[in-house]
């Protein structure tokens, strides 16, 4: 593979997407800087550390396993090293508005016995089910999101066609269509879609394909690194460190502008030529924002065309008391959860009925709360842009706090004594690593392929280093056809 060596590379933003990049273009041999604007690396994985609680504010779960220890490997290391992990049983709970409560149990065998209590033959469709979501997973990862097969001819390949059609998946077919032809019962629906709510998607308009993550999901399993998301940020930042990158936290880039000879990154108090630029935050701040008009071949009107990743309401909570009601995750569901859906995608709006999900990881780490106290984290998916003034968020604030007194039995109102509120915005749905028409600009992370999600934007990394590998020896031999 091409090295790297003499390549300056300056990456901008330091979630899980840039570190990785860092320490892959480090291990390649390239001199890296990493730009933070925060305190704390790890970009929307941050974490608040306060009056004994600790909150990961972003990313909450551990998918996947198995593209972690992927990662380390490359770099001769394993996860254990940095966090100790641990499998959650049951993977969560459910609490649905119409009183009905369940758990989903971590053995599969489990998981089958409690679809059959609510539909008969549903435990047998459950295995089927989870089978053909296991040859999806494999296909998609072998064929597709390991090897960053990001365009669109990719997925005219042949093997592909094949393989879904061998599944039983009809390529246009959304989640909903696809797991109606295995269970009636719509709360068993609602059990395998769940994690489009944290994919950005929504059962109504997400490809049947994605019921992979039911294996990741059922069959893979739900874990926790003690010492929450952070302790794996922390564990990605060594490596990236120990490949020689050098990260500059607090330092935000006000400006990337092209040069005769690379690429310019401007800070408050410097500006630095680099050969090449890769930009872990949303291309639409970095064309916009950084970037001077017209520098890449796409007008800053293209964003207001696209679609948007839902956004969050987000409340960080710290609770007197223990929570035994609650799980590790937990999610309050209505049984019809179409109209929130809607609100999100297709008539944007403050849901009148919205899903939820309630993390404590406190029940299985009480090394974040103190002693007699837990941590919870309150997330209720959003359409973007909504207007969101004091008075808004107060109401929805009261809503949701009342929804959990109703639906859980539990009444957080009078057990606060920590709080922290946030409305998280997102960015268009992913784009492509290379910047289109500027030499030497790429993106990072879970604005590009392969997506969202701690794992993806790990693989992320990896993808943009191979283009950059490709890059600079299609270079080397343009050179030396012109010499």
């Amino acid at each position: 593979m091409t090295d790297l060596s003499g390549e300056s590379i300056a990456i901008v933003g330091a979630g899980f997407g840039g570190l990785s990049a860092a320490a892959h273009l480090g291990d390649a041999g390239a001199r890296v800087t990493v730009y933070e604007k925060g305190e704390h690396v790890g970009g929307v994985a941050g974490r608040i550390v306060e009056d004994g609680f600790q909150f990961d504010t972003g990313p909450s779960w551990y998918l996947m396993p198995e593209l972690f220890e992927r990662f380390f490997e490359q770099f001769g290391h394993e996860p254990a090293e940095f966090y100790e992990l641990e499998r959650l049983d049951p993977n969560y709970r459910v609490f649905w508005t119409d009183g009905d409560e369940a758990a989903v149990p971590a053995d599969p065998e489990a998981a089958m016995e409690l679809f059959e209590s609510y539909e008969d033959g549903a435990g047998a469709k459950l295995e089927e089910y989870l089978d053909s979501a296991k040859h999806s997973y494999e296909v998609g990862m072998e064929e597709v999101v390991i090897p960053d097969r990001t365009d669109l001819t990719d997925y005219l390949d042949p093997r592909l066609a094949l393989s879904a059609r061998g599944l039983g998946l009809d390529l246009v077919r959304t989640m909903d269509g696809h797991a109606a032809k295995y269970f009636e019962h719509p709360k068993l629906r609602q059990l395998v879609e769940y994690t489009l709510v944290f994919l950005g998607g929504s059962p109504y308009n997400t490809p049947a394909l994605y019921s992979l993550m039911s294996h990741v999901d059922y069959n893979l399993g739900v874990y926790y690194p003690h010492g929450g998301i952070a302790a794996v940020v922390d564990g990605v930042r060594t490596v990236a460190e120990e490949q020689g990158a050098q990260i500059e936290t607090e330092t935000p880039v006000t400006r990337i502008e092209p040069a005769a000879s690379g690429l310019v990154v401007g800070t408050a108090t410097d500006r630095t030529v680099y050969d090449r630029v890769v930009v872990n935050a949303p291309p639409a701040h970095a064309e916009r924002d950084l970037l001077p008009e017209g520098a890449v071949d796409r007008s800053p009107e293209r964003w207001k065309d696209q679609t948007y990743a839902p956004s969050a309401y987000m409340l960080y909570l710290g609770i007197e008391g223990e929570l035994p009601e609650f799980d590790h995750h937990t999610l309050v569901l209505p049984t019809d959860w179409e109209p929130h859906f809607e609100s999100i995608f297709e008539d944007p709006a403050w849901p009148d009925d919205p899903s939820y999900y309630v993390n404590v990881p406190s029940r299985t780490d009480p090394t974040v709360a103190p002693d007699g106290h837990e941590t919870a984290v309150v997330l209720v998916p959003l359409a973007p842009g909504l207007a969101d003034p004091p008075e808004q968020r107060e109401q929805f604030r009261e809503q949701i706090l009342s929804g959990i007194a109703e639906h859980t039995g539990v009444d957080f109102r009078n057990r606060i004594v920590f709080e922290r509120e946030l409305s998280v915005s997102t960015g268009p749905l992913r784009t492509d690593h290379r910047a289109p028409g500027l030499d030497g600009l790429y993106y990072v992370g879970g604005d590009t392929n392969p997506g969202i999600g701690v794992p993806m934007c790990l693989l992320s990394g990896e993808h943009v280093t191979d283009i950059i590998r490709e890059d600079t020896a299609n270079r080397g031999r343009l050179s030396g056809l012109l010499s």
